[in-house]
């Protein structure tokens, strides 16, 4: 521990140097400003500053990129909660709860939750990079694809029973995320699946085109007729937009469950935010006393998926740093960036090149904490677009959709693809479906499908693998679990629902008797 503090002092002197104090805050403001705007997400903002790094010394290089990775993500919860509109995937689980918020003019109080949500799971995020970074590479190692596969499968099931109403609409809602998972070429026969002869879908669909089309387009069609602002009675003093001590106290266990719920993904390669944020939301309904709240403006659900995204995306660096294992696409493009400095991650990074790997988690502290600094005056500013009026407010962020989702690939079909899933949509949620479970299908759905595969493969196609290994064999009986759970639940509802209509018949036939 004595070392861990000594190396994290090191860490603050190269952070505050001057060049990487600047980079790193340019980062913060840059992923600040980018993750509000519709469609414009970390991964976009990344690439078109990827090849400024080219010149740039390796530290503040990194240092810039990683600050527009956890800047962004903020940002995103911004739109999400004001517009219901996802820039990132992560955060279509935080427009469940934060978009009813705004509805019902806590707009504010949900930004001022987000705020300190992300600062302690940050913090939690980087104590556990400093001291458990070892006992984290060496928990990871053991995760094989029969692992990864089983905990997807938890997540799978814990995530498709989150949706309001029916559980079996959740299940319908999920098995079509699936399937619209696996659209594009199979990644190990190279065949052409689901994509009726398209060229466009070659390599499947766009993860930010689904996520815009079934939150924001749908939002928007649904309400294409409204006259006035989103709402006329949020307040714009800053001071009214902090949560009271109640709203606090409230989303207290939320954060610390969501904290604990991305720590633990962080650690394990290849597992993406979105899974991290769904699963989180699930936890907290199953351990609420009013699981029928959510949905309609729950702090905890605000709390918990946005402090499970935050650590996870500190916690993230240590398998793409120490293994060379990125967990997502953003991920990639950082390895990509230490690629091209020369710098080669793995074991090695510690002692080879300190200056990166402690000045960076030094500059997940101060970049925090100048994240909350921007955003506190900023904070009016982001709730002031509630008063523009619903017929500018909505077709200015179809337009930054629209530039948006193009600038992914520059390509004018996922943009086709936004506006095919808003019409999708629309109609599940006039038909009462949840859109929320078809994004965690299609998430899990291509890496599910990979590691049961690969787990197949290698165990010359024998299904055991899945629970002769312990760690698997452990998340799959949990799952097992949780279905039966489910099943026993909705088995109770409807036979106490038939007790109550016999009662109600018998007592009507008492009164006619009566009569």
């Amino acid at each position: 521990m004595e070392q861990s503090l000594q190396d994290l002092w090191y860490g603050f002197g190269v952070a505050f140097q001057g060049h990487n104090l600047m980079w790193s805050f340019f980062g913060v403001l840059v992923g600040n400003l980018i993750g509000v705007l519709p469609g414009m997400g970390a991964l976009s903002a990344i690439s078109i500053l990827l090849p400024l790094t080219y010149t740039m010394h390796p530290v503040p290089a990194i240092l810039m990129l990683a600050g527009i990775f956890y800047g962004s993500q903020y940002g995103g919860a911004i739109g999400a909660i004001l517009l219901n509109l996802p820039s990132h995937p992560p955060h279509a689980v935080t427009c469940l709860d934060g978009y009813p918020m705004t509805k019902k003019g806590k707009g504010g109080t949900a930004l001022g939750i987000t705020m300190i949500c992300s600062f302690f799971a940050a913090s939690v995020g980087i104590i556990v990079m400093i001291f458990a970074s070892p006992l984290l590479t060496e928990i990871a190692f053991k995760f094989g694809p029969a692992e990864l596969f089983s905990i997807m499968l938890l997540g799978l099931l814990a995530g498709s029973t989150m949706s309001r109403g029916s559980p079996l609409k959740g299940v319908a809602m999920t098995l079509f995320g699936l399937l619209c998972g696996v659209v594009g070429t199979d990644v190990n026969t190279g065949a052409f699946r689901f994509a009726f002869g398209i060229p466009e879908l070659s390599d499947g669909l766009e993860m930010v085109a689904v996520a815009m089309g079934l939150f924001g387009i749908a939002d928007f069609l649904l309400n294409v007729n409204r006259m006035k602002a989103i709402t006329s009675g949020t307040r714009m003093r800053i001071r009214d937009m902090r949560p009271s001590w109640a709203e606090l106290k409230e989303a207290f266990w939320p954060m610390v469950r969501g904290t604990g719920v991305g720590t633990l993904f962080g650690a394990m390669p290849g597992t993406g935010p979105t899974i991290t944020t769904f699963i989180a939301y699930a936890v907290e309904q199953k351990v609420s006393k009013h699981p029928e709240r959510f949905g309609t403006g729950e702090i905890a659900g605000v709390a918990a998926p946005e402090a499970s995204a935050h650590s996870k995306t500190q916690v993230d660096f240590i398998p793409t740093m120490s293994l060379g294992i990125p967990g997502d696409a953003v991920m990639a493009l950082l390895l990509g960036a230490l690629l091209i400095q020369g710098i080669q991650p793995g074991p090695q990074l510690i002692s080879e090149h300190p200056d990166i790997f402690w000045g960076l988690i030094a500059s997940f502290w101060i970049g925090n904490v100048i994240l909350m600094v921007l955003n506190v005056p900023l904070i009016g500013v982001w709730v002031k677009m509630l008063q523009v009026p619903y017929r500018y407010l909505f077709p200015s962020a179809m337009f930054f959709i629209a530039v948006g989702v193009f600038t992914t690939q520059n390509s004018l079909f996922q943009v086709w693809e936004v506006l095919a899933f808003g019409i999708i949509g629309a109609v599940l949620m006039v038909l009462n479906f949840s859109v929320a479970p078809i994004m965690l299908g299609f998430v899990l759905g291509p890496m599910m499908e990979e590691n049961f595969r690969r787990a197949l493969l290698l165990s010359r196609g024998d299904m055991a693998i899945f629970i002769e290994r312990p760690i698997s064999g452990s998340f799959v009986a949990i799952s097992a679990l949780l279905l039966a759970f489910v099943t026993w639940g909705a088995w109770r509802k409807k036979r106490g629902k038939s007790v109550a209509e016999k009662v109600v018949q018998e007592t009507e036939g008492d009164l006619l008797v009566a009569k």
